[in-house]
């Protein structure tokens, strides 16, 4: 009865799939993925029932993501965003409609993996793979909040202090943020702070496959935290407290990672 626990799925079944069974499921489980993308994403992009063109849900999405730079310039006195090609409006809401689908339908594409990659794993590898495949999307969500709460107000506070007044021989300074350039800055900070998040899921999980272990982990912490510093600096924004904000919680999570990977690596006794 314990051979049959540890047994993969398949063999556990009466048999193994053949490689036409194994490619048609594959097929099937990208096309669950993809329709479901592809109809969030047709969702996000139409108009709205009595709007118009511009009242779609990919719209207040983007409000939404740049809620912080609109209250920061309202109490300043108020501002506006522009574009400036013909096009440069409606591809911002096709990018933003694409971001919205994506990040909607990541759990469905992680479940339909782990449902074509299950039939081949162990009893007792489904259990340990499971926790990580509910950790992802909830570690990328506290990093993309940590982006739009705690990091997106205080840089853009610092890059609107360089507006200037018009004074005797000198014109005024003001910000007019592009709509294509304020999407591109905050989908890259939500995408790094998110995979960022995702440290200890790869950790423990290379822990876990015995490919890393609780004591190389914590001999490389000083590389690590250089890392961290470096990352910060090319995926943040070039002020000091938005890289401080990205650095520190990546050593944070690396710690996790070393603490947990001494509860989590396969034991010597385990591998014999």
């Amino acid at each position: 009865m314990a051979e049959m626990n540890n047994t993969p799925e398949t063999e556990a079944d009466g048999g193994q799939m053949s490689l036409i069974g194994h490619l048609t499921e594959l097929r099937n489980r990208l096309g669950v993925a993809l329709l479901a993308f592809l109809v969030l994403f047709v969702l996000f992009i139409s108009p709205m029932p009595g709007g118009g063109v511009s009242n779609s849900i990919a719209n207040h999405v983007f409000i939404f993501l740049q809620a912080p730079l609109a209250e920061i310039m309202e109490e300043k006195g108020g501002g506006r965003m522009i574009f400036t090609a013909l096009h440069e409006g409606f591809f911002t809401q096709i990018k933003v409609g694409f971001f919205a689908a994506l990040c909607i339908s990541f759990p469905i594409i992680s479940m339909q993996i782990y449902k074509f990659v299950a039939p081949a794993l162990y009893r007792s590898e489904k259990r340990a793979f499971l926790p990580f495949l509910v950790a992802t999307p909830v570690l990328f969500t506290l990093g993309a909040a940590m982006v739009y709460y705690v990091v997106t107000p205080m840089a853009w506070n610092f890059f609107i202090s360089f507006e200037m007044a018009a004074t005797d021989g000198a014109l005024a300074i003001e910000i007019e943020p592009r709509i294509s350039e304020y999407l591109s800055l905050i989908m890259r900070l939500i995408f790094a702070f998110g995979l960022a998040f995702e440290l200890p899921v790869v950790l423990l999980l290379l822990a876990r496959a015995g490919l890393v272990t609780p004591e190389g982990l914590a001999a490389k912490r000083k590389v690590a935290i250089v890392v961290a510093f470096v990352a910060a600096a090319v995926l943040t924004p070039p002020d000091v407290v938005s890289q401080l904000l990205l650095a520190l919680p990546i050593i944070l999570l690396y710690e996790i990672s070393v603490f947990g990977a001494k509860i989590i690596a396969p034991k010597d006794e385990d591998t014999a």
